[in-house]
């Protein structure tokens, strides 16, 4: 339960944590979009102002004409047609633009306490008074918002005329550029909403995947930490329970002790080989375990290991027999090697019974040294061949106990193949046992 509920904290956290990463990403993708989407869509409008300011800036003596419908600061012209307007705005204005501005330009002149003295703003001349100026913020783009519907871009800038210095604010509407960044925000916001969300399943699934292959190994784990405690303590109180028998006859000669003390050797072996299997996998681990090859006749170099235990499969009335065919030599290590043929031949002896065969084969095929271990023993289960080689994985736990394996033997037997650049399989033996294929590059 304790397990349980550990793994599942760190499933919730796995979740979380990849969530908030891809939220932080979408937020800083979306934010850097719509920088670059606001500048694009305003730099046209905002070059159009840089344009006009720099027209503006190039003359001598700027003269300003306004158009036709533009407000007067003087209030005691008698408006009677359009000629008159005209005559009468010439006289009261000394300065005229002499250079083209873009039309969708509007400007207003101010003096230089700011106040305006004409404009060409049209329909929004009501307005005049909501385009504030701020004689500290020349020769920067602002926007303005004015009536609560329209929408500005604003410059403005210092300039000599006739009649001396006068402000010149240059406006442009930027209602639909406005209403287009709008768009993009809103689109921007629902993406990353919606992302986030495919994110929140993603992360899950993710986590579901990458957790999965933790939680098998937490559980192999505990169980491989309950049968290395079995075979540790097992050993040690047989070996501590003859140790005692020995202080309690001190007189007694050594020839009359001799089964006691072969026991406690027997076991001291035991524990000494299990310790030594988890050495090498640690090292593996660690990446700290080292090959050192060299040129071996494999047939002679297996049959030399294999044949003392052909005695003791003759003693439980099995038999082993040799198909050797490769008669090469190949580049190995001899002493990972010796521990792999041993992994092998002690497993088919003890997953085999009476009257039953182990055949060691060597051969070539597809330029490759292959070796078999056959044996017509109780054999795998289908889900067993997949997982066999899996560190602290065991078949059979009962039986396993009673055997002294403890799930390494095999997870050894992979680490030494595949240092070796090889591959190791285990497949059914038809009608009945297993066969342990191994693969090695010449």
């Amino acid at each position: 339960m304790k397990e349980e509920t550990e793994i599942r904290s760190k499933f919730i956290k796995h979740i979380l944590y990849n969530v908030c990463v891809f939220i932080i990403i979408f937020i800083v993708f979306g934010l850097f979009v719509f920088f670059m989407v606001r500048n694009i869509v305003y730099s046209s409008i905002d070059n159009e102002l840089l344009e006009a300011q720099k027209e503006l800036q190039n003359m001598d003596d700027v003269e300003m004409k306004m158009p036709f419908n533009a407000n007067f600061a003087r209030t005691d012209i008698e408006v009677k047609d359009d000629s008159i307007i005209q005559r009468e705005f010439r006289q009261d204005i000394n300065f005229v633009i002499k250079r083209n501005i873009n039309p969708n330009i509007n400007i207003i002149i101010r003096d230089l306490n700011g106040e305006v003295e004409s404009e060409n703003l049209g329909r929004l001349s009501d307005y005049v008074e909501e385009f504030v100026f701020d004689s500290d913020n020349i020769d920067k783009i602002y926007e303005l918002k004015i009536g609560d519907q329209y929408s500005y871009r604003c410059l403005n800038i210092l300039a000599n005329t006739v009649e001396g210095e006068k402000y010149i604010q240059l406006l442009i509407n930027c209602d639909s550029q406005k209403k287009l960044v709008k768009q993009y925000k809103d689109i921007i916001i629902s993406s990353v909403i919606i992302c986030s969300f495919l994110s929140l399943i993603a992360s899950y699934i993710l986590s579901m995947k990458t957790l999965e292959p933790l939680k098998d190994n937490m559980i192999r784990q505990m169980e491989f930490v309950q049968n290395v405690s079995h075979e540790l303590r097992t050993p040690l109180t047989i070996i501590q329970a003859k140790q005692e028998l020995l202080l309690q006859e001190p007189e007694a000669k050594i020839i009359d002790k001799t089964e006691d003390i072969a026991q406690t050797l027997n076991e001291t072996k035991r524990l000494s080989k299990l310790v030594k299997d988890l050495l090498i996998l640690s090292r593996a681990d660690a990446k700290k375990e080292v090959i050192q090859k060299e040129s071996v006749n494999i047939d002679d170099y297996i049959k030399e290991i294999v044949t003392p235990y052909i005695e003791i499969a003759e003693l439980e009335n099995k038999k082993i027999s040799f198909n050797l065919n490769y008669n090469q030599d190949i580049e190995i290590d001899s002493n990972k090697f010796y521990q792999l043929i041993i992994i092998l031949i002690d497993n088919a002896l003890k997953y085999t019974e009476e009257n039953d065969k182990i055949e060691i084969a060597t051969y070539m095929k597809d330029n490759k040294f292959v070796l078999d271990f056959k044996d017509t023993g109780i054999g795998i289960s289908d889900e067993g061949l997949t997982r066999v080689f899996e560190r602290f994985y065991r078949e059979d736990d009962a039986r396993n106990r009673e055997t002294g394996g403890t799930g390494l033997g095999l997870s050894l037997a992979s680490f030494i193949v595949s240092a070796h650049d090889g591959t190791i399989k285990a497949t059914h033996n038809v009608p009945k046992g297993t066969i342990f294929t191994i693969k090695l590059p010449r």
